[in-house]
């Protein structure tokens, strides 16, 4: 009886330290985002964008603050990339529902979230052969892009009427982000793909 009580503390804070709750506000800004813009109207724009940001800086808080305190768990570790492809999807997916992405640009949408599937089953292919990919700097840089554009694009047409070039940044930066992920995904390929013909 003693030693199960003796691991609750450990249990507990693996589940509820700071990193992991960053994450899981990640998660629930999800629908908080799709929401407002589905919502519609520049002052649930500029909310959704505002809740966006934060969520986007939680995407670099958690790892940090994980690793300096040294916190990293099992749990932070497969909720951390969810919750950034849950967010990025999402989004996507109702900007192009909205309007804001149309047309040939609804293609840059298409890649990143088909890069997205196609790296995750990679990951879980090599996972289960306990073989790793590390992230490359320049999957950094894309992740980094793709996340400002997304904010352009989320400030849309509220963003227009104080500057009006901000949906064509934002479509240029995701059709940047877009490219990086084919060279990405490429090379997350090029690194797996002799473990999975073994």
């Amino acid at each position: 009886m003693s030693s199960g009580r003796s691991h609750e503390p450990v249990a507990f804070s693996k589940v509820w330290n700071l990193p992991n709750i960053l994450t899981y506000g990640r998660i629930a800004a999800v629908p908080l985002v799709a929401g407002l813009l589905m919502w519609g109207g520049n002052g649930a724009r500029w909310l959704a964008l505002a809740i966006y940001i934060v969520a986007a800086i939680t995407d670099f808080l958690d790892g940090y603050l994980a690793r300096l305190w040294q916190q990293q768990s099992a749990l932070g570790r497969m909720l951390d990339p969810i919750a950034d492809k849950v967010l990025v999807s999402v989004v996507l997916l109702v900007l192009s529902a909205d309007g804001i992405l149309f047309g040939g640009h609804i293609w840059a949408a298409i890649i990143i979230l088909a890069r997205e599937v196609l790296v995750s089953g990679l990951r879980e292919f090599l996972g289960e052969l306990q073989v790793s990919v590390p992230v490359t700097q320049i999957a950094k840089w894309k992740t980094t892009v793709q996340l400002i554009a997304i904010g352009f694009l989320i400030a849309g047409p509220a963003g227009d009427q104080i500057v009006p070039v901000v949906t064509r940044l934002g479509i240029i930066g995701l059709w940047v982000a877009a490219a990086l992920t084919l060279y990405t995904g490429y090379d997350y390929f090029r690194a797996g793909i002799r473990h999975v013909v073994d």
